[in-house]
């Protein structure tokens, strides 16, 4: 018996070392690149991009339309003793959200920074990013964010000898899940696809510092595009955006901020995550949650997504029970997808960027063709309404030249991708018409795959949004 005690406490030990030498190893590991390393030559930033003095105070957040117009100070006469009433009523409130995101709402939303997961996973972690080193050359770097967080990243590259399509010479910024770390994550499947590869890890996650609030996430994120666009000196229209589940965040909000990057992919992801916590937790607690979830982890991809003027691919998992707001008690059966969030995520851009096509019929089609979870039902589907691929291309087509001119003659400045959106096109068709684009445009910005939620994405189902 004291045999089996002394070699128990051998391995737990050695555990520890293990545990402290994966951390220790990047804390001493030099700075590869800081977030103000190109402040002199400027960030290269888009909409929202910050100064180098403003952004030590944090990157720039979509906020406004999250929190509504909770915290305004009324007007009038009595407006600051109002004002001041209304913040010591909203104080235990406030107190209880605190707690609840710093504790267990932190862990249910990003169980991958607790630390008994990484000791548990260290083993993985390990092999993961020896076999990213061995087999395909990944270069480690800690990079630091605005916050003074460092990030974790490995970084593949492919431009020596890009293959027979020049998939090598694009950088895929792979966005891990809330459970994902790059060492054994989704970029497994760009970089099997034989695309260029950059991985990070959240703050909190793995040897990277700091907690996985949007903030801090967003901060990291910043820093990692910087290091993709000033340092590994890839071209922006070169750099696609690869978000998986809560990596969508990060991905949109990468895409938002950087509106010049070439495309977004969104894999598993969802609209907004106030609806998938209020599944999980009780009922009772709604207003808490609601409150939680809107004023420390306001994950509204699908608000930044919409302002992304580039190519959108959304791959949606039809045995996905992660993402679905249905009150699933058991495995998701096949074909059930009616309650899956990415529904909601493509409809707020085809919304967003076809408002004349997306009314009545159109919305109407696209819903429809939403409740389809297998390749057979579409199939019908499709044939049942006689899609008619070859006229949307050049309604569309039509459509953009006449722009094209129309901006051309009074000198309008373009965006990063042609023309921007939204787009009128669809005034005037017929119901019939309006069908059919829609459910072209539906079908050319989500493609669904038959897996799980967790299931590893295969090196061919990874691919690049269409491109009109």
């Amino acid at each position: 018996m004291c045999v089996v005690c002394f070699v128990k406490a051998l391995v737990h030990v050695f555990k520890l070392y293990l545990t402290a030498n994966y951390t220790d190893a990047f804390r001493g590991w030099p700075v590869d690149f800081r977030w103000d390393d190109v402040c002199a030559v400027g960030g290269g930033g888009g909409r929202g991009a910050l100064t180098c003095a403003a952004a030590a105070a944090g990157v720039w957040l979509l906020r406004g339309a999250a929190l509504g117009d909770a915290g305004r100070a009324p007007r009038g006469a009595r407006s600051q003793a109002l004002c001041l009433l209304q913040q010591l009523r909203d104080l235990p409130g406030q107190l209880a959200s605190y707690a609840l995101a710093h504790s267990l709402g932190r862990w249910l939303v990003y169980p991958g920074s607790m630390f008994l997961m990484t000791r548990a996973l260290l083993p993985l972690l390990q092999q993961g990013q020896e076999r990213l080193v061995e087999r395909y050359g990944g270069r480690r770097a800690k990079l630091v964010a605005c916050d003074g967080n460092e990030i974790d990243t490995m970084f593949m590259d492919r431009r020596g000898d890009p293959g027979a399509h020049g998939r090598g010479l694009r950088l895929v910024i792979c966005c891990e899940g809330n459970a994902g770390f790059y060492e054994m994550g989704c970029l497994s499947a760009p970089l099997e696809a034989g695309y260029s590869v950059l991985g990070w890890n959240h703050p909190g996650f793995g040897a990277s510092t700091g907690e996985p609030f949007p903030q801090h996430d967003a901060n990291a994120m910043d820093v990692v595009v910087k290091y993709a666009l000033h340092r590994l000196r890839f071209p922006p229209a070169h750099v696609v955006i690869y978000g998986w589940s809560i990596g969508g965040f990060t991905a949109t909000w990468a895409a938002m901020t950087y509106p010049e990057l070439g495309a977004l992919v969104l894999d598993a992801t969802f609209d907004d995550l106030v609806p998938l916590a209020l599944k999980v937790m009780p009922q009772s607690w709604k207003g808490l949650v609601v409150r939680t979830v809107r004023e420390h982890f306001n994950l509204n991809v699908a608000e930044q997504l919409c302002l992304y003027p580039g190519p959108v691919l959304l791959l949606r998992r039809t045995l996905d029970d992660v993402v679905s707001a249905s009150d699933q008690t058991q495995a998701l059966p096949a074909g059930d997808v009616g309650g899956n969030r990415g529904n909601e995520l493509l409809l707020r851009l085809l919304q967003y960027r076809y408002p004349a096509v997306m009314v009545r019929e159109g919305l109407a089609m696209v819903t429809r063709w939403l409740q389809l979870g297998s390749l057979a039902q579409e199939a019908a589907f499709y044939a049942r309404h006689r899609l008619d691929d070859e006229w949307c291309l050049a309604l569309l087509r039509t459509y953009r030249e006449r722009c094209v001119k129309e901006r051309e003659e009074e000198e309008e400045d373009w965006g990063p991708h042609g023309l921007p959106f939204p787009w009128l096109v669809g005034r005037g068709l017929s119901p019939r018409r309006r069908r059919q684009l829609a459910l072209f445009l539906a079908r050319k910005h989500l493609k669904n795959l038959e897996a799980t939620h967790c299931s590893p994405l295969e090196p061919e189902d990874f691919e690049l949004p269409w491109r009109l």
